[in-house]
C-alpha cells in the first residue's frame, strides 16, 4: 500500500450509513477518523510510514514523510476525540448517550419488525458507548454517570435485544470497574459500585450471559469480560460476594463448569470466580451445598483421577476447583454431602493413582476430617481402607509430590493433621485398627513420628530464636509489643512448622495413652536417646490447648482443653 492509498484508505463498514441529521460533514469526519485509526493502529505514525516505504521501492523522501505527518496532525486537530476530557465534555457525552439510547428504544418500539428503521440508531448508540470508554481514564468523574442516571441506562441496555449492544456495555463496565482505576479514586469508585449494586447489576449480567452463545468469539469475550466485572467488584468490595451468589451467579457458574464444552479461558475464569465467592463466606458455601455444588465439583475433579491436566491453564482450573471444595468443607453440612457423594472414595483413589491431583486430594481429606464435625468422614475413611493409602505417604514424602509444586512441609502437615484427626475422632474397632498400624514392623511408624518431631522442633526453635532477637531489638528502640504484633509472631511460628509440630506432639500423646504399652515405651525411649524432653512436648501441647477452638463455642473449647490436659497427665 503506497502513501496515497494509506491516506485515502477507508475500511469497509458493511452497510452504508447515511446520517440525515448530521449531514455530509459528519461523513467526512468519520472517514478522517478511520484514516487516522488506520495509521494509529500501526506502530505509531513514524513506523507506519516506514512500513509503507518498505513496501514501495524505498525511494520516498523525508519531505513526503513530513507531509504525511502534517496531514495526520491536521486530522488530529479536526478529530473530536482529541478534545480534552473534562467535566463539561463528559456531561456532553453522557447526554448524547442518553439521547441515542432513547431514540433507539423509541424506534424499536415503533418499528419492531423493520430493522432498517432502527439499525442506524443502533450503530449510533454503539458508537457513543465506545466513546464513553474515555470516562474510565477519569474515575473522579464517575459521580456524573450516577447523577445523570446513565448507570441505570447502561444496566438497562444489558437486556437489549441486540446482544452486540449488551456486549458493548459489558466492555465499558469492565473498563470502568478495572481494579487499578477504582483505586485511583476511592470516592468515585464507591459511588459507581453503590449505583451498580443498587440496580442489581449481577442479576442483569447473569441474565445476559445466559443468552450468549460462546461458540461466537465476540459473545465468548462478552462472558469473559462479564466475569472480569464481577471479579473487579468482589476485589474492591468483598462483602458483595453473598449478594452476587444469591442473584443467580452461583447457579450459572456451576452450570457453566459442568457444561460439556471443551476446556477454555472462560471455564478457567469460572473456577476462579467460584473459589473467590466461597472464600471465608459461610453463606455462599451453604448456597453451593443446596445447589448440589459438591457433586458438581467432585464430577469435574474425577477427570483428574487417572489423567494429569494437559496444560498449565487446566492445572490452574483443577487447583481452583480443589480450593473451592476445601472452602465448602469448612461448613459441617457440606461434610455430609461430601460423604454421601463418595468424595472420600475419590480422594483415596487420587492418592493411590499418584497423579498431579494427589497433593490437592490430601488437602481435601485434611479439611474433610478435621474437628469433631469430621468424625463420620474419619470412620468412613478407615472403612474404605484409607489407612493403607495414608501411612505409606506418612512414612515417606513422594518425590513426585515435591516436583508438582507442593513443599515437603505442606505434604507432612496434611498427613500428620489427617492422622491426628483420626486419633481424635475414631471410636471402637476403627480406632483399634489405626493404633495397630503404629505397632506394625517393630513400631516403624513411631520411629518415623519421632524423626518428624525432632525435624520440626529444630525448625520452630530456630524461628523462636529469630523472633526473640527481633523482640529485643524492638524493645531497645522503645517500640511497644502489642497484641497485633504478638499475633503476627505466633503466625510466623505456625508457618515455620509449629502447626505440624503440634499435630505430631498430639499423635505422640494420643498413642501413649492408647493402652498399648510398647507405643509409649518407644516414644520415651527415642526421646531419651535423642536428648529430647517430655517437658518440651507438654509445653507445646499446653500452648496448643490455649489456642484451640477458634470460632468454636466456649463449652467446646473448655472440654477440648480438659481432654488434652488429661492426656498430658499420663504422658
Amino acid at each position: 500500500m503506497d502513501v496515497g492509498e494509506l491516506l485515502n484508505y477507508q475500511p469497509d463498514r458493511g452497510a452504508t450509513r447515511s446520517r440525515e441529521e448530521d449531514g455530509g460533514e459528519e461523513d467526512m469526519r468519520s472517514a478522517k477518523q478511520q484514516k487516522l485509526q488506520t495509521a494509529r493502529h500501526r506502530d505509531g505514525p513514524g513506523t507506519g510510514v516506514e512500513g509503507s516505504t518498505d513496501m514501495r521501492d524505498g525511494d520516498d523522501s523525508t519531505a513526503d514523510r513530513k507531509k504525511i505527518l502534517e496531514k495526520l496532525m491536521d486530522q488530529d486537530e479536526d478529530d473530536p476525540e482529541a478534545e480534552p476530557v473534562d467535566e463539561s465534555s463528559v456531561k456532553k457525552m453522557i447526554l448524547t448517550f442518553e439521547k441515542r439510547s432513547y431514540k433507539n428504544q423509541e424506534l424499536r418500539i415503533k418499528f419492531p419488525d423493520n430493522p432498517e428503521k432502527f439499525m442506524e440508531s443502533e450503530l449510533d448508540l454503539n458508537d457513543i458507548i465506545q466513546e464513553m470508554h474515555v470516562i474510565a481514564t477519569m474515575p473522579d468523574l464517575y459521580h456524573l454517570l450516577v447523577e445523570l442516571n446513565s448507570v441505570h441506562s447502561l444496566m438497562g441496555l444489558l437486556s437489549h435485544e441486540n446482544t452486540d449492544v449488551a456486549i458493548a456495555v459489558v466492555d465499558l463496565l469492565q473498563e470502568l470497574t478495572d481494579i487499578d482505576t477504582l483505586h485511583e479514586s476511592e470516592e468515585g469508585a464507591e459511588v459507581l459500585i453503590d449505583a451498580l449494586l443498587e440496580g442489581q447489576v449481577v442479576a442483569l449480567l447473569v441474565q445476559n450471559m445466559e443468552r450468549l452463545d460462546e461458540q461466537v468469539k465476540e459473545e465468548a469475550d462478552g462472558v469473559f469480560n462479564t466475569l472480569a466485572i464481577i471479579e473487579n467488584m468482589a476485589e474492591f468490595r468483598p462483602g458483595l460476594c453473598t449478594e452476587a451468589a444469591q442473584q443467580g451467579l452461583m447457579q450459572w457458574l456451576l452450570k457453566r463448569i459442568k457444561a460439556k464444552m471443551p476446556f477454555d479461558a472462560n471455564k478457567l475464569y469460572c473456577s476462579e470466580i467460584l473459589a473467590i465467592l466461597l472464600q471465608n463466606n459461610d453463606n455462599t458455601r451453604e448456597l453451593l451445598g443446596e445447589l448440589d455444588g459438591i457433586d458438581v465439583l467432585l464430577q469435574q475433579l474425577s477427570v483428574f483421577k487417572r489423567h494429569n491436566p494437559s496444560t498449565a491453564e487446566e492445572q490452574e482450573m483443577m487447583e481452583n476447583l480443589f480450593d473451592a471444595l476445601c472452602s465448602c468443607l469448612m461448613l459441617s453440612a457440606n461434610r455430609d454431602r461430601f460423604l454421601k457423594g463418595e468424595g472420600l472414595q475419590l480422594m483415596n483413589l487420587m492418592l493411590r493413582e499418584k497423579k498431579m491431583s494427589r497433593t490437592s486430594a490430601l488437602k481435601v481429606l485434611d479439611h474433610g476430617m478435621i474437628g469433631p464435625e469430621g468424625a463420620d468422614n474419619c470412620h468412613k475413611f478407615v472403612d474404605i481402607l484409607g489407612l493403607r493409602t495414608i501411612f505409606p505417604l506418612f512414612m515417606k514424602t513422594p518425590k513426585k509430590m515435591r516436583s508438582s509444586g507442593a513443599s515437603e512441609k505442606e505434604h507432612e502437615e496434611h498427613v500428620c493433621s489427617i492422622i491426628a484427626s483420626m486419633l481424635r475422632n475414631l471410636k471402637s474397632q476403627q480406632r483399634s485398627r489405626l493404633l495397630n498400624k503404629f505397632t506394625e514392623n517393630d513400631c516403624e511408624k513411631v520411629d518415623r513420628l519421632m524423626e518428624l518431631h525432632f525435624k520440626y522442633l529444630e525448625a520452630v526453635q530456630q524461628a523462636d530464636k529469630r523472633i526473640e532477637g527481633e523482640k529485643h531489638e524492638m524493645v531497645r528502640r522503645g517500640e511497644i509489643l502489642d497484641d497485633n504484633m504478638e499475633d503476627e509472631f505466633y503466625l510466623r511460628r505456625l508457618d515455620a512448622g509449629l502447626f505440624v509440630l503440634q499435630s505430631i506432639c498430639y499423635i505422640m500423646v494420643e498413642i501413649s495413652n492408647s493402652g498399648l504399652s510398647q507405643l509409649q515405651q518407644r516414644v520415651h525411649q527415642i526421646l531419651n536417646l535423642r536428648g529430647g524432653s517430655v517437658k518440651v512436648v507438654r509445653h507445646i501441647m499446653r500452648e496448643y490447648a490455649e489456642s484451640i477452638g477458634d470460632g468454636k463455642s466456649d463449652d467446646f473449647k473448655e472440654a477440648e482443653r480438659k481432654r488434652i490436659m488429661d492426656l498430658l497427665e499420663n504422658f
